[in-house]
This record gives structure tokens, sequence and C-alpha cells, in this order.
């Protein structure tokens, strides 16, 4: 079995690294440069950096901080936040990033899936899907979950898996923030859907979250904010937790 990665994830506005719940009430968390160099030598596998209030007109903004970012980070990091078309892709890897997470522009035009996969290669492909349970179902969400789609989660994220996505995030927006573990129901049931890994987000709380995600939720990867930005839960002892479980984890160090 391949070893499980932890994720921090920084959702970055104004410059500003912020956490919510349910995608609200957002409060300051840091820069998130020091943040990342952080969890870095802390042990983290990898790291997400997301511009939640990214636009077309910031596309400067965004390469100027994954520069920022490569200079100080010596592990993978994927950043996302309006990436509408191949150029946009282009800036942030030469900038330094290793993966680009997309969102709702594929969900407006899933061509841009293929269109990366095809120019970079899918590797370097992260598409996120934030989702709700709705009538007993798991619809995608756009716009921070302001807009509900007519996506069925488990339809979109299998067209983007043949599309050529190399990843798919998911988040549930029901878990966001909650800390009351997260959606592993879903996350199986994705899980043997699909081929390539999952990335699952929303609702960590504690260290048994984890093991309860990468065992009955069978995730390749578990992604949290605020328990790592406030000091809830370390890396390093999540990973000590998570061997001890029997969980295959990169030693720290």
């Amino acid at each position: 079995m391949l070893a499980k990665r932890i994720i921090p994830c920084l959702d970055i506005k104004d410059g500003r690294t912020v956490k919510g719940v349910n995608f609200v009430n957002l409060r300051d968390a840091g820069d998130p440069v020091e943040l990342g160099a952080k969890y870095s030598l802390a042990g983290a596998d990898e790291l997400v950096f997301l511009d939640i209030t990214a636009t077309h007109e910031r596309r400067k903004t965004l390469a100027d901080l994954a520069r920022d970012i490569a200079r100080h980070l010596n592990i993978p990091f994927t950043i996302g936040g309006g990436i509408r078309s191949l150029t946009d892709v282009d800036v942030l890897l030469d900038a330094g990033a290793d993966k680009v997470s997309i969102n709702s522009a594929a969900v407006r035009r899933p061509e841009l899936i293929d269109e990366l996969a095809y120019a970079f290669g899918n590797q370097f492909v992260v598409v996120a899907v934030d989702a709700k349970f709705v009538d007993r179902e798991w619809y995608v969400h756009l716009n921070g979950g302001r807009i509900k789609t007519a996506h069925r989660l488990f339809d979109w994220v299998g067209e983007a898996q043949e599309r050529g996505a190399g990843e798919i995030l998911f988040t549930s927006m029901d878990h966001d923030g909650t800390k009351a573990g997260f959606a592993t129901e879903a996350l199986a049931r994705m899980s043997d859907q699909l081929s390539i890994p999952i990335i699952a987000s929303g609702g960590a709380g504690n260290k048994e979250h984890f093991a309860d995600v990468f065992t009955r939720g069978k995730a390749d990867a578990g992604l949290a904010a605020s328990i790592f930005h406030f000091g809830e839960v370390g890396i390093g002892e999540l990973k000590t937790y998570l061997a001890g479980e029997g969980i295959p984890v990169r030693p720290v160090g």
C-alpha cells in the first residue's frame, strides 16, 4: 500500500491565510508563506494553496505568491484560484508550482481538463470538487458553495477522470470546518469508482478522523486546515499515531 499523504491546506484571501466553517465566518490564520515553510519542516507531504478571492486580473498576484512559496519550500505544492486557461497554468508552473487545482472553471467548461492534461500531463491537474448533500444526493457547488449546479458528484468526478484529471480533491461542504470527521461514505464510494488518487477534505478534527478517512474512507490523502493552523494537532504527532495504527505514512524528517 502506498504511503498516505498529510496535506495542510491554506485558503488565501487578500494575501492572508483564512479559515471558516462551512465556507463562511472566515478568520485570519497567518501568513501563507510562513505557514507553508513551517509545515514543510514539520513533515507535511504536500501543501495546497487556494486563493479564494482570485480573479483573472489577479493572475500576477497568484504567480508572485507561487514564486515566493517555491523559494521557501522543499515539498510539492498545489496552487489554485481563478484558473481558467492554459496561460494561467503555464504561468503558475513556471513560477514553481508542482500542480494546479481547477474547480469552477472546469465545471463551466469541462474541456479545460482535457486541454490541461494534454498540454502539461495529467499529473499536474488536480480537479477540486465542492459538494453538498441535498435531497438525498450529492451535488457539485460553485463560488464557495453559493451556486448549486445540476452536476451529481459521482457523475462529475467520473467525467473529470475520463477527461484527464490526475487527482480529485473532494471537499464536503457539509463537513467543512465542523471538526466532526470526513465524509467517509462518499469518499469510499468515490474510491471504489475511480482509479486516480483522492484527496479528502472537510471535517478533520482529530487524529482518529484521519485514521478513519484512510481506512473506511479509502482516501489517498487527508487534507486539513484549522487543526494545523491553530495548533490543535501536530503533523509529527499525527503521523506517529497513524503509523501506530498500521497506516503507512512517510516518516518525518
